[in-house]
């Protein structure tokens, strides 16, 4: 494995796996993994709405639960075993940015379709993976756009209140960011202009199982967003949000925030102006903008990224070629390091930077997850200390992480080493 294939599986990837060989040409490799992903495979929108018909009917229902658990489980199998990590970890990074967390409990059945869905949108324009998010019932109820009522509709007239937490969020989070210099009558109206977007209640109400426009919640009449017009109606809102996904303040802002994940916490000023001419120049093609990221050169410095703990416990877990059967490690390792799946503590997301994953109790419990499962490798006998020192480090490991390997007393403390060196850390 050379230097630069090292870092396509680590830097790009999920971590290497000892039955894929490292790639010869590691470029076309990544480039390989550019390509619209279909959708898999997973619950329904209706196989949803009947759990949540049933589990109003009996809070002790399973159904909600069992949807979960397939869909995690799916995740989990997906991460360890796949053989485009590049592609999987980009379809992470975009569910990331656009978070939705069962931290608001309702969303619980929808996170798994959820991720598939903006998996599949995620090599294709960002205006349509924003449009995807923002009809998609988990983030309509994430962040209570099914609440929000034009104060001049029908509806509106009976009571019910505009909510801003979907605008907001797009502007300061998803879209152009403060840097734009948006002000709260932006917000306001962002709100307005998306008043009526909503998610159906199912079959049960007459309704679809996905989005649904209601007309008599929204604001009539034109808004202004950022010095734009935009008209009423289900149309308006659509040709909002692709505004603020073609915004040159979002070019830059995602820029920055791909730059951080990829490269750095401190990605440099060319670099950014390269993967900004990039998002620019194919008006938010990701594929694109996926292309020019590989390209980039600063892609080819030493890793200086820490893991958190989601990548390492995948990168852990493929380096010891583990498969299906320990998806429900995976899950329960993510909660035991702080970081459970789809469950970010905040609209903003998992944060990439390395003081979020270098405080003493994430890497001890990082060190204690690691002894026992090396002492199940080596009670195994199916784990050899160097191989996986090759798997997993390859021509980044130290002299002095394989010298101590070496000498260690055992193979248990030999496997211990290798899960626990400053460069098993590193992305």
């Amino acid at each position: 494995m050379t230097p630069l294939a090292a870092h396509a599986a680590i830097r790009f990837g999920l971590g290497a796996r000892p039955e894929a060989p490292a790639p010869a040409d590691p470029s076309a490799w990544l480039a390989g993994q550019v390509a619209p992903l279909a959708e898999l495979p997973g619950p329904s929108l209706n196989d949803i709405q009947l759990a949540l018909r049933a589990q109003r009917r009996d809070i002790r229902h399973p159904g909600v639960g069992d949807i979960f658990r397939v869909e995690s489980t799916a995740w989990a199998t997906r991460m360890i075993a796949t053989r485009i990590p590049f592609a999987e970890r980009w379809a992470n990074f975009w569910t990331n940015h656009l978070t939705v967390s069962r931290r608001a409990f309702q969303t619980t059945p929808w996170l798994g379709h959820y991720q598939r869905a903006i998996r599949a949108k995620c090599f294709g324009r960002f205006e349509d993976l924003l449009l995807a998010a923002y009809r998609h019932p988990a983030m309509l109820g994430y962040l209570d756009q099914t609440n929000s009522t034009g104060p001049a509709s029908p509806v509106g007239r009976r009571g019910r209140g505009l909510n801003e937490n979907l605008a907001r969020e797009c502007l300061e989070l998803h879209t152009v960011t403060p840097a734009a210099r948006y002000g709260q009558p932006d917000v306001a109206a962002l709100a307005r202009i998306l008043t009526g977007w909503s998610s159906g209640r199912g079959e049960q109400f007459s309704e679809v199982d996905g989005f649904l426009f209601r007309a008599d919640a929204h604001e009539p009449g034109a808004k202004r967003l950022l010095g734009e017009s935009f008209p009423e109606g289900e149309e308006g809102g659509a040709e909002a949000l692709r505004f603020l996904a073609n915004h040159p303040s979002t070019a830059r802002a995602l820029a920055l925030k791909l730059g951080r994940h990829f490269i750095s916490d401190t990605p440099s000023r060319a670099s950014l102006s390269w993967i900004e001419g990039a998002w620019r120049d194919s008006r938010g093609d990701l594929a694109a903008v996926a292309r020019a990221l590989i390209a980039d050169p600063e892609t080819q410095t030493p890793l200086r990224k820490l893991r958190s703990g989601q990548d390492y416990v995948i990168a852990v877990l493929r380096a010891l070629g583990q498969g299906a059967e320990s998806a429900p490690m995976l899950l329960a390792t993510l909660n035991r390091l702080n970081q459970p799946l789809w469950n970010a503590p905040a609209a903003d997301g998992w944060s990439d930077a390395a003081a979020e994953w270098a405080a003493p109790e994430q890497l001890m419990r990082r060190l204690e997850w690691a002894t026992e499962l090396a002492g199940r490798a080596a009670a195994a006998g199916a784990t050899e200390p160097e191989a996986l020192a090759a798997t997993m480090l390859g021509p980044l490991a130290r002299a002095e992480t394989m010298n101590v390997m070496r000498r260690s007393g055992s193979a248990r403390d030999a496997i211990v080493v290798v899960l626990a060196s400053p460069e098993a850390q590193r992305r």
